[in-house]
């Protein structure tokens, strides 16, 4: 991270994080190049072994966090709900712990299909009920099931398995969803952004998180990843930060209604820079890229004005 971006993201919590027992098993891995098991493992350092983890079918459970007894993938509380209903199993966990007068985390590390597609109707739900729960959205823009599929939080203009790009089709042909955005408009105690490439960041959320009581606490992760999006492994993170840099993902909060940035990118660079480092992007048209820009400058624009209010 450069010096003038950690001048404006806290540093305080990191010295706490490295003193924090590891809650995922050594040994297990992700696909290369992919920051998934490196944001599980730093939320769960934060959150510490009083915590139950949800995992719907996705790329996290793809961190080899099953298994039984001895070969346990992760030393705390793991199960695997259904894509559709993760978030409102989490409510009913919480509440039996609130019943008995026992206060746990409850977090769900889900995809972004299986929060912003299969799984919206039930994270809508417990967010309008005020669930006590922590809610994790990993986006890598898509599925990977059975290749790197659509989602809904895919971006305009993407190529994808089913939505392949040829002489009739440019790829996806409608904007992503905002999810951060639309969980902030259920008026939650907490929403956040954050990037694997801003680990500090990510940690102060986390911290946050914890410390909401009177409803739901949601963080969107976004990452890039190697295999759907079409780039060399080793260049990850720097693909997250130039996603950062363009104002293409940009990292703020927002506590009790009010909007504040995490990192104010005074001096974009050109989100086509971000775009042509992907081979997903690669047929798009000046125009297009165009398009897409136009699209960052007014959701950038939107989310200044919030944060002013």
């Amino acid at each position: 991270m450069r010096a003038a971006e950690m001048k404006t993201i806290k540093m305080s919590a990191t010295d706490k994080m490295l003193a924090y027992a590891d809650m995922v098993a050594p040994g297990i891995t992700s696909c290369e190049g992919c920051n998934v098991e490196l944001t599980m493992r730093t939320v769960l350092k934060v959150l510490g072994p009083n915590t139950i983890v949800a995992i719907p079918p996705g790329c996290m459970g793809g961190v080899q966090t099953v298994g039984w007894e001895d070969r346990m993938g992760t030393k705390i509380p793991v199960f695997f709900p259904l894509l559709d209903n993760t978030a409102s199993m989490l409510g009913g966990i919480k509440k039996y712990y609130e019943h008995i007068g026992r206060h746990v985390n409850v977090v769900a590390f889900a995809g972004d299909g299986a929060s912003v597609d299969a799984g919206f109707q039930a994270l809508s739900g417990a967010a309008e009920r005020g669930d006590n729960i922590i809610y994790i959205c990993y986006d890598n823009e898509g599925y990977m099931n059975t290749g790197f599929q659509r989602s809904g939080s895919t971006t305009k203009g993407s190529w994808t398995s089913t939505t392949p790009v040829g002489a009739a089709h440019k790829g996806k042909k409608t904007h992503r969803k905002d999810a951060p955005m639309i969980m902030a408009m259920h008026d939650i105690p907490y929403v956040a952004t954050a990037s694997p490439a801003y680990i500090p960041d990510l940690i102060a959320k986390v911290e946050k998180a914890m410390q909401v009581r009177d409803g739901m606490a949601y963080i969107h992760v976004y990452n890039a990843c190697s295999t759907g999006w079409g780039y060399q492994p080793c260049k990850s993170i720097d693909i997250c930060r130039r996603s950062v840099q363009t104002r293409f993902y940009p990292l703020y909060e927002v506590e009790h209604g009010k909007f504040k940035l995490s990192l104010d990118i005074k001096q974009p660079k050109p989100v086509k820079d971000f775009l042509n480092q992907l081979k997903k992007f690669r047929h798009l048209s000046e125009s297009d890229i165009l398009e897409i820009q136009e699209l960052v400058d007014r959701r950038w624009n939107r989310l200044l004005g919030l944060c002013q209010i």
